[in-house]
């Protein structure tokens, strides 16, 4: 299997703890993408996903920070790692986000979708 760097998209979204769940959620559909990280003063703090989103909506609602709601100190993943190992981590974890830093800098996020995209290629769908 590739290394991450391969896969991971490295623009990554960011936000700080302070922002408004709501103004995260906007930024997030704009971009379609399914993760935020959220950083203070340039170090990652946490990560705010769909299901954050999805938590807040049906339980505290959606006018308070990121940093209310936010998944705090996620698991992250080095660039040079497998991808192999990156599915692993979010299987045995339960989620479907994880940044990837170099250092104390996040260069990018790998989703399950770009693990999928690895491991069935070139296949088609069926009946294409």
């Amino acid at each position: 299997m590739p290394a991450v760097r391969e896969i991971m998209a490295g623009d990554v979204l960011t936000v700080e703890p302070t922002a408004r769940l709501l103004d995260a959620a906007v930024r997030m559909h704009e971009r379609r993408v399914g993760a935020v990280v959220v950083v203070e003063a340039g170090r990652l703090v946490g990560i705010f996903t769909e299901r954050d989103v999805l938590r807040a909506v049906a339980t505290a609602g959606v006018e308070g920070p990121v940093g209310d709601t936010m998944t705090r100190r996620p698991e992250t993943i080095g660039p040079d790692d497998a991808t192999s190992h990156a599915a692993a981590l979010m299987i045995h974890g339960g989620f479907r986000h994880l940044p990837v830093v170099e250092g104390d800098d996040v260069i990018g996020i790998v989703s399950i979708r770009d693990l999928i995209r690895v491991s069935i290629d070139d296949e088609a769908p069926r009946g294409a």
